[in-house]
């Protein structure tokens, strides 16, 4: 379900998407503290599935920068993230968002994710992929959502498995992670395969 909250000249639309046990809306400037300390007290966990972090990564003006270009690619389409939260706590767990997106022909986008070690393993990015696809597949039309992730990385294969993706090959060298180009494992899942 989307449920508008209002708007915001620098911010994306207002939307929030609910499931069972979490919800997702897009970033806020009000949400940089709550944030840069989940990404902190998670940064061990986080590092060696992630590109590496700039010297200012978490800083009020680094988070600000995010937001401005997060916010003009919901405007132009190309783009967009959320933050994930518990629904019993309001209490921020992780992030996720569709980038790359294609139109024409192509009609795709990449999805990538994140959650803090303290929330790992709990559902929560499940119920936020899942919330995602919904968006994706609904709202934008979409016709397929990409990902790809470490050979070596079981919870996000796993993740990707549970909802719905299937595993489609391997790419040499494909992203830059922290520090060191790196293979992944590609998967997509398509429109008319998303049970919803």
């Amino acid at each position: 379900m989307i449920r508008l909250l209002g708007g915001g000249l620098i911010s994306p639309p207002a939307v929030r998407l609910d499931g069972p046990i979490c919800y997702i809306r897009p970033p806020l400037p009000r949400d940089w503290r709550e944030w840069a300390d989940l990404r902190a007290d998670s940064r061990a966990f986080l590092t060696p599935w992630e590109p590496t972090w700039p010297a200012d990564a978490l800083t009020r003006a680094a988070f600000g920068r995010r937001l401005r270009r997060q916010a003009q690619e919901w405007r132009d389409d190309q783009g967009y993230s959320f933050l994930v939260y518990d629904r019993a706590t309001d209490r921020l767990v992780g992030g996720l968002g569709l980038t790359n997106l294609r139109r024409g022909v192509a009609q795709m986008a990449t999805l990538g994710y994140w959650v803090g070690q303290p929330y790992a393993r709990n559902g929560y990015m499940s119920g936020a992929t899942r919330l995602v696809l919904d968006f994706a597949f609904g709202q934008l039309g979409l016709h397929r959502v990409e990902a790809a992730c470490l050979p070596t990385n079981a919870p996000s294969r796993g993740l990707l498995e549970k909802v719905g993706f299937t595993h489609e090959g391997y790419a040499r060298g494909y992203l830059r992670i922290d520090g060191v180009w790196r293979d992944h494992v590609l998967y997509a899942i398509l429109r008319e395969e998303w049970q919803g």
